[in-house]
């Protein structure tokens, strides 16, 4: 099994139901976060972290974020043309140098299910998972950080961050043993636990290591497959059972884009900090005593 991780799976088939009417006709992973599609600052951290490879999990026929980060070459030349510098240099900043690819999730079941749809990707090797609407604004890439844990667990890795105990009951949250500062043994996940039941005050972000062996766990257990679970609970059912999972303390502020409110909150902290945007529109939030 190759060590290292260089490959992502972007589960992306969501309808996106909480953003109706607009993922009616725009897949929500290309909704606009400031300047830039959600999915553009997951790729730019999966690059950043040294990721090579991302295969995208969609539906049929949905094709936008691999078109996305496909070259245009003729709208290259036509700002080349029109000497158009400013936008072309916007152009290629989304032309990374990563090899992308598609896998088709084929009835709605779970991202469990959406996940197991890249196992030829995968291969024998680790990968990352990315869930877009999740966002880490830090200075060292969240999933940078968990590849750091990585090297030394060789296990998957789950991203955790703490949350207020009244937070709890939307996530999943895991009950651990601490191993060391930030550095957990995962027991068990309890999924959306009611209101004090809760194991513990770290919540599961949507970044995480897998190793083949959680894709031979599913295979082993295809009825699980259609059976609407999280990779979470997935990941909760082998810890278990004594296979060694891992969470680890991400470092940095999570933004979260999953429902509308939340995706406002994170559009207004990335716009306030924008160095382009944020100074002109902290003025005219004075100058409108907002």
């Amino acid at each position: 099994m190759n060590s290292e991780v260089k490959k992502a799976i972007f589960p992306i088939a969501g309808m996106g139901t909480r953003f109706l009417p607009l993922s009616k006709i725009i897949s929500k992973e290309l909704i606009p976060l400031v300047d830039k599609p959600l999915v553009q600052y997951s790729v730019q951290e999966a690059y950043d972290s040294g990721i090579e490879k991302i295969e995208f999990v969609t539906r049929t026929k949905q094709k936008e974020a691999l078109d996305y980060f496909s070259r245009n070459e003729k709208l290259e030349q036509l700002l080349i043309d029109r000497n158009k510098k400013e936008e072309l240099d916007l152009l290629r900043s989304v032309d990374f140098d990563i090899e992308f690819s598609s896998s088709i999730q084929k009835k709605a079941s779970g991202d469990a299910n959406a996940i197991y749809q890249s196992l030829k990707f995968v291969g024998d090797e680790p990968c990352g998972v990315f869930f877009c609407d999740d966002i880490i604004y830090s200075q060292e890439p969240g999933l940078a950080q968990l590849i750091e844990v990585y090297k030394n667990c060789q296990r998957p890795v789950l991203a955790l961050k703490r949350l207020p105990v009244d937070k709890l009951s939307g996530y999943g949250v895991i009950d651990g043993e601490k191993i060391a500062n930030g550095f957990y043994k995962v027991r068990r996940v309890a999924q959306k636990p009611r209101a004090g039941e809760a194991p513990s005050d770290l919540a599961i972000m949507g970044r995480m290591i897998l190793t083949p062996d959680v894709f031979d766990y599913l295979t082993k257990n295809k009825a699980l497959l259609q059976k609407d679970c999280s990779i979470t609970q997935i990941l909760g059912m082998m810890a278990e059972e004594g296979k060694p999972v891992y969470g680890y303390e991400i470092k940095g502020e999570w933004l979260e884009c999953g429902t509308r409110s939340l995706w406002l909150k994170s559009f207004l902290t990335l716009l306030l900090d924008n160095p382009e945007f944020g100074p002109e529109i902290k003025q005219f939030l004075k100058n409108h005593k907002i």
